[in-house]
């Protein structure tokens, strides 16, 4: 070792003595390669000297120089995916809420061109006045989630860890039940899904069920029942699909009651009751009959009662959630913490249901689910989308400790998984491995997410149109 030292005291050629540093820095490789007298393997000393190099960008002079999207159909429903790109070449996935327009992100561009994507919080608080809740959050909250894919990228870390840190390896799914014709067909659908390995389960009932069958509802043959989302048809009395719950009027019979209490204990009969069985998409009623319907389903119980009423009629929710045992929740529409507050601090529904994709995106719904489990109060998380907004959902979930269950709404959406590459399943046995790869830990697979682009849109193509702000911004004078 002395000699080795000497040689380099000895060396008057800068040139030199930076070679022999370079390769004393190699450590045990090539001090061992020298002391062992063998030939030095160029490939086994790259190998060596790169194993341990951080391959990141350099944050602080990260900035976002495009953004674009490609509008993708039935994965279940239409989902635009968000590309932002940086000028070190790292690229950054989002996704808007399901059905929700592409131009919600679009316009968004002209505010986050040249900014780091790291500072997530301080762009979030830039971008956040643009959103409004349900589908009108999907911009914000897609480029959210892109901007922590490019944070966590940019630091070689998952995005998990960068809210704080994990509760848990592996989230638990919740899957809708498969409908059928016949009690025997949905006896076999739930027997699929107890093959796929979902050990939590969501149906969907209510008086769209009951909809042209005598006695069984008041007011009902006045309204397109059967969640109708069109125009309002000729001789009824407006679109019920807009009308708010309690304007219909529409009452359920006791005939209508009973046959509700037939049906869902049918299915329990074929769930069983070792597994949790959530219940959504009653219908558009007052909180009476919301009252009724929710004693009448108390035997069975259920692991909660979905939107029963609009989210921001918070009296009416508490009315409800003080009249019958069986859980209460909502919030898949909520955008930002406040809303879900009220309702919380009112003690108005035993659950909250954040859509990340609605409710401001990675960080906004951690704080939430953190208000949330302060006040005893447990969080279930919805979603419909492609893999790139379930990652984030898997981020989130990992790193809030009053976690529930994820809704997973593509479970039988063929080639839904290949839309990303990076993990292989992506759901195994009804749970998913929180990813440790930086960022959200899945890269989009152009090949197999192009099978999934809307008819007439475009991939990825330019959008310079929407560079420049023409509009001042500031909320305050």
């Amino acid at each position: 070792m002395k000699n080795i030292f000497a040689r380099l005291a000895a060396s008057g050629n800068g040139s030199d003595r930076r070679d022999f540093l370079r390769n004393a820095g190699l450590g045990g490789l090539s001090l061992g390669f020298a002391f062992e007298k063998k030939p030095f393997a160029t490939e086994q000393e790259l190998e060596f000297i790169t194993q341990k190099v951080s391959r990141d960008s350099k944050p602080n002079e990260l900035k976002i120089t495009d953004m674009r999207i490609a509008v993708l159909q039935g994965v279940p429903f239409s989902s635009p995916i968000i590309r932002i790109d940086t000028n070190q070449g790292l690229i950054g996935w989002g996704e808007v809420r399901d059905g929700a327009s592409a131009n919600y992100a679009l316009m968004l561009k002209s505010r986050i061109l040249g900014k780091n994507p790291c500072n997530v919080e301080q762009i979030f608080k830039q971008i956040k006045q643009f959103g409004n809740h349900s589908r009108a959050a999907g911009g914000v909250c897609g480029v959210e989630m892109a901007l922590w894919d490019l944070a966590g990228k940019a630091y070689n870390v998952p995005a998990y860890q960068m809210l704080g840190g994990k509760y848990r390896d592996y989230v638990r799914l919740y899957a809708d039940t498969p409908e059928a014709d016949s009690y025997e067909g949905f006896a076999k659908n739930m027997q699929k899904r107890r093959d796929q390995g979902y050990s939590f389960l969501k149906m969907d009932f209510g008086i769209g069920m009951l909809a042209d069958q005598p006695g069984m509802l008041v007011n009902g043959s006045n309204w397109s029942v059967r969640r109708q989302w069109n125009d309002s048809e000729p001789g009824k009395l407006g679109n019920y699909a807009n009308t708010k719950h309690p304007f219909t009027r529409i009452q359920v019979t006791k005939k209508g009651l009973d046959r509700l209490v037939e049906h869902v204990g049918k299915v329990r009969d074929i769930v069983g009751y070792d597994t949790p069985l959530a219940a959504d998409h009653f219908g558009h009623f007052d909180v009476n009959t919301a009252i009724q319907i929710g004693r009448a389903m108390e035997p069975f119980r259920l692991a909660w009662l979905e939107d029963l009423v609009p989210w921001f009629y918070t009296d009416q929710w508490k009315q409800i959630t003080d009249a019958i045992d069986t859980p209460t929740l909502t919030g898949e529409d909520i955008f930002l913490k406040e809303e879900f507050i009220k309702l919380i601090d009112a003690k108005a529904i035993d659950m909250i249901h954040p859509d990340l994709a609605s409710s401001g995106g990675l960080l906004e719904t951690k704080k939430i689910g953190d208000y949330a489990e302060e006040k005893g109060i447990p969080m279930a998380m919805h979603f419909a989308g492609s893999p790139i907004c379930m990652m984030a959902n898997v981020h989130c979930a990992a790193a809030t400790e009053n976690f529930v269950a994820l809704e997973h709404h593509g479970v039988d959406v063929a080639g839904w998984e290949d839309i990303v590459t990076g993990m292989k399943p992506i759901v195994d046995k009804g749970f998913v491995k929180v990813p440790d790869k930086p960022g959200l830990g899945v890269e989009l697979n152009e090949e197999a997410a192009k099978k999934f682009l809307r008819k007439g849109a475009t991939w990825f193509a330019p959008t310079d149109t929407w560079n420049t702000r023409d509009s001042s911004d500031r909320e305050w004078s």
